[in-house]
């Protein structure tokens, strides 16, 4: 899984990178994250606001986001690409 997080280094694309590195070690995915700051890359994405968080090059949440919702995106788009449950311990 290929994540980045598109933001201007604000405290609240800070947050979502923090809470993305704690849901993918409980969720234990095979996943890489790149933080995208460069303004002209960020604007190659279709997104509402910033932070965005884009997962395989698709844009799936932008703006403040709690851990929840983070950990669901990334529940969602495992399944969406493995075909599979993903069963939680």
């Amino acid at each position: 899984m290929e994540i980045k997080v598109l933001g201007t280094g604000c405290a609240i694309s800070n947050s979502l990178e923090r809470f993305l590195n704690k849901a993918i070690c409980d969720l234990a995915l095979d996943a890489k994250i790149t933080k995208v700051e460069d303004i002209v890359e960020i604007f190659k994405y279709n997104f509402m606001s910033l932070p965005a968080l884009v997962i395989d090059n698709e844009v799936v949440g932008n703006g403040k986001m709690s851990f929840d919702e983070v950990k669901d995106l990334l529940i969602d788009n495992n399944k969406k690409f493995v075909g599979t449950e993903l069963y939680l311990s």
